[in-house]
């Protein structure tokens, strides 16, 4: 009987092992502290779903930063159906967590600040986002350049306060979170493949990011 106990320990204990090998592997912290200030961050490149100029993406002093720098989307450009994208290149992934601190420091037609994960273009991707301007957090999917609301919350999004947004996609399932709290989950498959992690705004959205950390789940 103690033999079979024994036995059964191991096994379990083997099993154990097996399925932390799954576990999500090391986290990706950007760098912002390293970046140069008044310059486009390195690793991004820069693209645009909709209308209007490619925005000026530049790495900022900003003193309530956690690294007292942030990368920062500077154009105030009015046109409302254009969103901004600065592409993460180093990483590719399909099962990502993504967290970022934004806070949204001017704007006359929207205050936003988001994420984009599964980027496979400028025009194909989903994204969550907060926006100052309306107090609420949408979850979208963007095909072929037309936005299409997944899911959503409405609360308070202060401006010139720093917030924490965060996005996990894992299969078709998405968990999205704010302030390190989730606010609800959304099932959609229109984009299974790996695809790149990008910041996103809006239209005259001028909004610093800092604090990236990337973890890819696979």
């Amino acid at each position: 009987m103690i033999r079979h106990f024994a036995v059964l320990l191991i096994l379990i204990g083997a099993a154990f092992v097996t399925d932390t090998s799954h576990a999500q592997r090391a986290s990706t912290q950007v760098n912002i502290a390293g970046m140069p200030a008044g310059s486009a961050p390195p690793n991004f490149e820069f693209a645009l779903t909709g209308e209007g100029p490619i925005s000026a993406w530049k790495v900022v002093a900003d003193p309530t930063a956690a690294a007292q720098k942030a990368i920062a989307q500077t154009s105030t450009d009015r046109t409302d159906y254009r969103f901004p994208l600065a592409v993460y290149e180093p990483l590719l992934a399909a099962n990502v967590e993504v967290s970022v601190h934004f806070k949204p420091v001017a704007g006359k037609v929207d205050q936003a600040g988001g994420i984009a994960v599964r980027l496979a273009s400028a025009d194909d991707y989903y994204v969550v986002r907060a926006n100052a301007l309306e107090d609420n957090v949408r979850f979208y999917r963007v095909v072929k350049g037309s936005r299409q609301q997944i899911q959503g919350a409405n609360l308070k999004v202060a401006s010139n306060q720093w917030h924490t947004l965060g996005l996990r996609a894992e299969g078709n399932r998405f968990t999205v979170s704010f302030e390190g709290k989730t606010l609800f989950t959304a099932e959609d498959n229109t984009f299974t493949a790996p695809g790149k992690i990008a910041l996103w705004t809006k239209a005259d959205s001028v909004t610093h990011f800092d604090a990236i950390t990337i973890a890819p789940l696979d």
